[in-house]
């Protein structure tokens, strides 16, 4: 079973990743399909779940998203 990454009100993952991939110009299924790319399992649903923080993360999904919007652990985790 995956590790999940839980959001716990103080470190707003969704929000960041929200916030980064609309910084770069890039949608919903945009981000999801570059995600599916990586081989991460992932949909649109769940990544509007993850982006309003109804929906723990797992692992694989959040390095996929790193590597898909270009950008680092820090920054989503900030």
């Amino acid at each position: 079973m995956e590790q999940k990454v839980k959001q716990d009100g103080i470190i707003h993952i969704g929000k960041n990743i929200r916030n980064i991939r609309k910084s770069k110009g890039i949608g919903q299924t945009e981000l999801v399909r570059r995600v599916q790319l990586l081989d991460v399992s992932i949909t649109r649903e769940v990544l509007v779940k993850i982006e309003r923080e109804i929906q723990h993360i797992q692992a694989s999904q959040l390095r996929g998203i790193r590597d898909a919007l270009g950008t680092t652990y820090d920054e989503l985790l900030k």
